[in-house]
């Protein structure tokens, strides 16, 4: 009688090599990141190295119009800086531009956005209308506003305010800050639209619906349900509104050249005063690392609150 043979069993297959020719996972990361590098390189040499350069002119004092003042002096210029007068009000300015234009775009993006959310015919063209102000040029924009709305005589601001008794009134002369505010606002209330319309595009319906299977009004499902939804994207368009609103420079300089006076100059302005009209390069270097090294303190606060939103929001929806 004879007995069938069991077929040897085949031996285990050993596991596979890390990455394709047995490198270390570190070494394929290094490898995954390689096409990256260049980007990088270049990224530090066009801003840190400038960077570290305006740090050192700003330990030493320099003017151009006496070529024989350059000396260490360390701190001075900081000390300066803090105590300058002009500088503090152009800080002011900058706060104040900033805020005001951040904050009215925002609200008047969220009512944009409210109404562009719904159907209706043509809402496409209304939609591409609505964005077009964001994509003027910063120039094209100050000029409009300066020469065609604010002009005294036949701007187009005075003729329609013309029956409430305001004919000749020079806007950017009298109002320069308003002036500005109005040119920015007019400028970036289609980028928070935009922020917020997405919002609302990826918010559930499901919510909105039980609310008002619940007896919610529009009012308060938009406070309640909308609102709270719409946070994080409210607050991502206020971070990014606020870094490019902060550097404003070229609506400044074409619409009131920081005046009259320094009236409406904000800090990128004023530093470009000191630098090109009073060639005090230790001054106006220290300046500069003062708003830099303050903006990134700002932003670095604002998105660490605005990753903590999105962290909460993903652990609910888990």
């Amino acid at each position: 009688m004879s007995t069938a043979t069991a077929p040897p069993r085949e031996a285990p297959a050993k596991p596979a090599a890390s990455g394709s020719s047995g490198r270390s996972p570190r070494v394929n990361g290094w490898v995954r990141r390689a096409p990256l590098l260049p980007a990088l390189v270049f990224m530090l040499v066009v801003t840190q190295l400038p960077f570290l350069a305006t740090v050192v002119y700003s330990l030493r004092s320099w003017n151009l119009l006496r070529p024989d003042s350059q000396a260490w002096v360390g701190l001075t210029n900081y000390a300066a800086v803090f105590t300058d007068r002009q500088f503090l009000g152009a800080a002011g300015n900058t706060v104040l531009i900033t805020a005001s234009c951040v904050i009215v775009a925002m609200l008047l993006g969220i009512g944009l956005a409210l109404l562009l959310d719904r159907k209706f015919w043509g809402r496409g063209v209304v939609r591409t209308l609505v964005i077009t102000p964001f994509l003027v040029l910063p120039v094209a924009t100050a000029l409009l506003w300066k020469h065609i709305m604010f002009e005294p005589v036949f701007g187009l601001v005075n003729f329609v305010l013309s029956p409430f008794g305001v004919d000749t009134f020079d806007w950017v002369s009298q109002m320069p800050v308003l002036s500005v505010v109005v040119a920015l606002v007019w400028q970036w209330t289609p980028f928070m639209m935009l922020l917020v319309l997405a919002g609302l595009q990826s918010q559930n319906t499901d919510a909105l619906e039980a609310g008002q299977v619940d007896g919610a009004s529009r009012w308060q499902s938009f406070v309640y349900i909308t609102l709270p939804h719409l946070r994080r994207y409210i607050e991502l368009g206020v971070l990014l509104g606020s870094v490019y609103v902060v550097n404003t420079f070229d609506t400044i300089y074409m619409m009131t050249q920081g005046g009259p006076g320094t009236a409406s100059a904000n800090l990128p302005f004023y530093i470009y005063q000191r630098t090109f009209l009073g060639f005090d390069i230790g001054q106006s270097a220290a300046m500069g690392v003062v708003v830099v090294v303050g903006t990134i303190i700002v932003a670095m606060l604002a998105l660490r609150l605005i990753f903590r939103t999105f962290m909460n929001a993903e652990e609910a929806r888990s």
